[in-house]
């Protein structure tokens, strides 16, 4: 609040010169020559030198800047002399004679004394006339500036309706939108008002025009911040996640934390947080796994090249759907992926609900239970093949271990292995992401009202 005080108050200074230069500027404007350069005309019928020379003094007696100024004209041509003040006043007077009717050109030998109450005398008077005229344009400024002042207030009241705002945009960021805009759009059409009735519209034109040219200059000084701020805007209406939800947005994988205006923060399966900017995940490609709670794992498990596959596929199958958390629609099922040279590689396959069970905790369990079944069963899950041969040594003692060879015994499960592990879902992490939403007061563009992409 207080830095908005400050920043009123610097506009509003800035407006009461603004409107103090046009004020003045609209007065001073009465007096001005339409002409910038006429002739001085000495009479109807007489250019001759006395003429154009007594014409030019009783000029220069009316002026006190070059009362000091001499005049001499001969055949046309006018000689400056005597003394003035400074440069200004010098000029002044060639301009006068220059364009005075009948003169060829103008000599000047005019001495510039530069003393301190010629140059100094100007000066005040010359603020003295400002500020004479200021007086006179107070009541307009007045008038424009409480006009200035309620286009303001009306816009502040305005904007402030976010309930109205977000009845027209549902979503709160669109809304928020809304409402600056409307803000901004008072303050500019009250600007407009303002200086019109001061008489500057030639001024609100040269703004315009200036505001223009500036926004082209701006938009490419801060494209990447401009499309990160579209790119929000797209994200909070088209609602492709929500908080909570575990995402992979190209190859960045975590638990959506907030949407803000400028990046999308999750939090990595490490505790981490990442900032992705918006423009990035509006592009991007997102993998969604809480979209649908449903989610199927994957494994391999290789078996004798002696064993019958399809019996191998019925004993996995049937040791999954004895676990609670294997969903029975779909079914688990199973596949002969590839044959090779020494054993068969089944790939089986599962459903798991992930709102009350931990994926990679479920895979696992459900790897551990088919691997034990099928030795249980006595399959045998082959081991890597080894040839061993010593050139030059051993020529008639060569130690190999091939497919026709001895099959391992079978191992049976390990007693101190437990039965079963827990496959309930961790909430660590969901835990920290709703503490840190509560505590942070950064604002959310994720609308749970919404339905997601």
């Amino acid at each position: 609040m207080t830095q908005f005080i400050k920043l009123f108050a610097l506009g509003l200074a800035l407006w009461l010169c603004v409107m103090a230069s046009c004020a003045t500027a609209q007065v001073s404007a009465e007096i001005e020559i339409t002409d910038p350069e006429p002739l001085i005309e000495v009479t109807p019928r007489n250019n001759s030198d006395e003429a154009i020379q007594q014409r030019i003094a009783n000029i220069y007696d009316k002026i006190s800047s070059i009362q000091d100024v001499e005049v001499a004209v001969s055949a046309g041509v006018v000689t400056l002399s005597g003394t003035t003040a400074n440069e200004l006043a010098a000029r002044d007077a060639r301009d006068i004679a220059i364009r005075t009717a009948g003169v060829v050109t103008v000599k000047d030998e005019i001495e510039r004394t530069l003393d301190v109450s010629g140059n100094v005398g100007p000066v005040v008077q010359g603020f003295i006339d400002k500020a004479h005229n200021l007086y006179r344009a107070l009541p307009l400024i007045i008038l424009s500036l409480i006009v200035f002042i309620v286009f303001i207030l009306l816009g502040g009241i305005l904007a402030r309706r976010k309930n109205a705002w977000r009845r027209i945009a549902p979503n709160p960021f669109l809304a928020e939108i809304l409402s600056q805009a409307v803000r901004i759009g008072f303050w500019a059409l009250g600007a407009i008002i303002a200086l019109n009735l001061l008489g500057a519209s030639s001024l609100v034109t040269t703004i315009l025009g200036g505001a223009g040219v500036l926004g082209i200059a701006i938009g490419f000084a801060v494209r990447d911040s401009l499309e990160n701020y579209i790119s929000s805007i797209m994200l909070s209406l088209r609602q492709p996640f929500r908080a909570k939800d575990h995402v992979i947005i190209n190859d960045k994988e975590g638990i959506v934390v907030r949407l803000t205006s400028r990046a999308t923060i999750l939090m990595t399966m490490e505790g981490n947080h990442l900032r992705i900017p918006n423009s990035v995940v509006f592009k991007g490609t997102i993998l969604n796994y809480t979209t649908n709670p449903e989610r199927r794992f994957s494994f391999e498990l290789g078996v004798d090249a002696e064993d019958d596959p399809i019996s191998g596929m019925n004993v996995g199958i049937e040791s999954m759907q004895v676990h609670d958390f294997i969903l029975d629609d779909p079914k688990p099922f199973a596949v002969i992926k590839t044959v090779g040279d020494s054993n068969i590689l089944l790939q089986f396959f599962g459903w798991v609900d992930q709102t009350h069970t931990d994926f990679g905790k479920a895979r696992s369990q459900a790897i551990r239970s088919v691997k034990d079944a099928l030795e249980t069963q006595g399959f045998t899950l082959p081991e890597p093949i080894y040839r061993l041969r010593f050139d030059g040594q051993l020529p008639d003692m060569a130690l190999q271990t091939t497919q026709s060879g001895p099959k391992p015994k079978k191992k049976t499960p390990s007693k101190t292995v437990k039965d079963g592990m827990g496959v309930e879902k961790d909430t660590h992490l969901e835990e920290k992401i709703n503490e840190e939403r509560r505590s942070d007061g950064e604002d959310d563009l994720l609308d749970a009202n919404r339905p997601t992409e």
